[in-house]
């Protein structure tokens, strides 16, 4: 499915995208309605016509058409509305749809944006609850249109009877929608707030869930529990508010709704005492006054379906307006060309200078945690090139000048948490299904033994977040899926932490085979994977201090031994 890409896209903007895009479906959903509506407000009338006719023709011929009639009203009512709500939901259903897909695709594109701080729960929620409510806007278009038809038609037929009962419906209604129209703005204010705080309610779900198991760890899960207890209270609270406010518009708009057909029905009853109209007349408007409640209900409604619309739409605006973090460029990258740092200067970084030939494999020895984690971010695109001083090149091209998606094609870097998704060990490893290294990678992450331990295989179902597998299975099947990615430059992050030393030395010689004539850099203090590089850089206090095998820097480097060895 294609999706609208125009920057920017403030929450009106949103809104009259989803107008223009379904406008066919709305115009024959207006349709269906309004002759709903039409068809609905036509029997009380039909009904006080046929009271005026009877009294004067009193006749079997008279009766079969009146019963005819009222017969046709009936269908009329019944099929326009079921027919106009299906094309009407149909559109509304889809529409929604096309939002969650690009919203999802928002935070799926190789891209970081600046969403202003949003977690991925809070993502997750406007997604779905305001992708929902946005959409909204289709149907209460015409349900608004329909509405309006049902008002006029009753106004003009209580004005053939005596102007003065159409004047009343109009001014009483043009007085309804102004009281609620002041009330719709507080619903929409406070939707939009409890939206928000539902949203941080549920990133917050997010975090613990992530961090349970260290929570649990230190101890440290009740004072988690009781940090989302106080969130979650909070966006109670707000619902309560918004509860009340919608309580108390819904209540003001019967009450209102109700004084107007009260005043209709007895104004209607002196003008008959007073034989102005006719008790035919008095029948059909009596009728609407009762009937018209309905329609003037839903068109007193409108107004806040609106707001809460157009509130959920600010909210995906968030989202889809946000910029690009990084400025990316169009180039494109030459397969299978080698990698240079030149001079990056970032967070702890002072100055990294490096270069690795096409096919080399090459291991970096981080003395400080937070250096390696910088270099690996710079490498990653998760920083802009602007955000940093030097230049990263990819094939002889900087990095500015290239698009970030062809980098991603070309190089994959491996953060050493990398999730695990809800799925099959096979679905983890191959995503696209699309992978020709697939046995190979499973083979030289050591992740064959979790194959084997089950009957399903590569089959074998994997819990959200790998709940199911131990530190170290997660970790070799992330090695795997970085492997059968088969990408022309590989940069690893810590790949062996939660492996034991014997699997580990495996892991480090089947990578080395596997990678042999591809670029690949591993970032790491392992010494089995050191020992398998074709040379060793050592990352001090932010630059580069020493180059060589693993060997000959054990053998002459005292800091690199203590370092390094286990």
């Amino acid at each position: 499915m294609k999706t609208d890409t125009q920057r920017p896209r403030p929450g009106a903007a949103i809104l009259r995208t989803a107008l223009r895009r379904n406008i066919g479906a709305m115009i024959a959903g207006t349709v269906l309605m309004g002759l709903y509506q039409a068809a609905e407000t036509a029997f009380p009338i039909a009904l006080g016509m046929i009271v005026e006719h009877t009294m004067q023709d009193r006749s079997l011929g008279s009766l079969g058409v009146s019963i005819a009639s009222l017969a046709v009203i009936i269908t009329t009512v019944s099929l326009s509305w079921r027919f106009g709500m299906r094309v009407l939901q149909k559109a509304n259903t889809t529409e929604a749809h096309r939002w969650r897909v690009q919203v999802a695709a928002c935070g799926l594109q190789p891209v970081a944006r600046d969403v202003d701080g949003l977690k991925s729960g809070e993502v997750l929620t406007i997604a779905t609850e305001d992708a929902d409510q946005t959409a909204d806007i289709i149907e209460v278009v015409p349900l608004l249109i329909s509405s309006l038809v049902a008002v006029v038609v009753a106004a003009v037929a209580l004005s053939l009877a005596d102007m003065r009962l159409g004047l009343l419906v109009v001014a009483g209604t043009v007085g309804i929608l102004s009281i609620l129209a002041v009330m719709s703005r507080r619903i929409g204010s406070s939707t939009q707030e409890q939206q928000a705080r539902v949203a941080r309610a549920g990133a917050k779900v997010a975090d613990l869930i992530i961090g349970l198991r260290p929570l649990h760890g230190f101890g440290g899960n009740h004072a988690a529990f009781g940090s989302y207890r106080e969130v979650s209270t909070d966006a109670k609270r707000q619902a309560i508010t918004v509860a009340r406010v919608n309580g108390a518009y819904a209540g003001t708009a019967l009450a209102l709704n109700a004084v107007l057909a009260a005043a209709v029905s007895l104004t209607a009853g002196w003008l008959a005492f007073d034989g102005q109209i006719s008790i035919g007349e008095l029948v059909m408007a009596v009728g609407l006054a009762q009937f018209i409640m309905e329609p003037l209900k839903m068109f007193s409604e409108m107004p806040k379906y609106v707001m809460i619309a157009r509130a959920s739409a600010e909210r995906m605006a968030l989202v889809l307006s946000a910029p690009s973090v990084p400025a990316p460029g169009s180039g494109r990258p030459e397969p299978g060309g080698d990698l240079e740092v030149d001079d990056v200067h970032h967070g702890t970084l002072r100055g990294v200078k490096f270069r690795i030939g096409a096919g080399e494999f090459v291991a970096i020895a981080p003395y400080q945690p937070r250096a390696a984690a910088d270099l690996a971010a710079v490498l990653a695109v998760n920083v802009p090139p602007p955000a940093y001083e030097g230049a990263v090149r990819l094939g002889g091209r900087e990095l500015a000048e290239l698009s970030v998606a062809a980098v991603r094609e070309h190089l994959l870097v491996n953060p050493y948490d990398a999730e695990i998704f809800g799925g099959t060990l096979r679905t983890n490893i191959d995503p696209s299904g699309s992978s020709r290294t697939l046995p190979e990678a499973v083979e030289a992450s050591m992740l064959t033994d979790v194959v084997a331990l089950h009957r399903d295989g590569l089959d074998y179902a994997v819990r959200d977040r790998g709940a199911n597998l131990s530190g170290g299975q997660r970790q070799r099947l992330s090695l795997a899926r970085a492997l059968a990615a088969d990408t022309d430059v590989l940069v690893l992050h810590n790949p062996t932490t939660a492996v034991d030393a014997v699997t580990e030395q495996l892991i480090a010689r089947n990578i080395a085979k596997l990678r042999r004539g591809r670029t690949t850099l591993v970032i790491t203090s392992s010494p089995a994977l050191l020992d398998a590089a074709d040379r060793v850089l050592v990352l001090d206090e932010g630059v580069i201090t020493a180059e060589d095998t693993h060997r000959n820097l054990l053998a002459s480097d005292e800091a690199y031994c203590l370092a390094v060895a286990r």
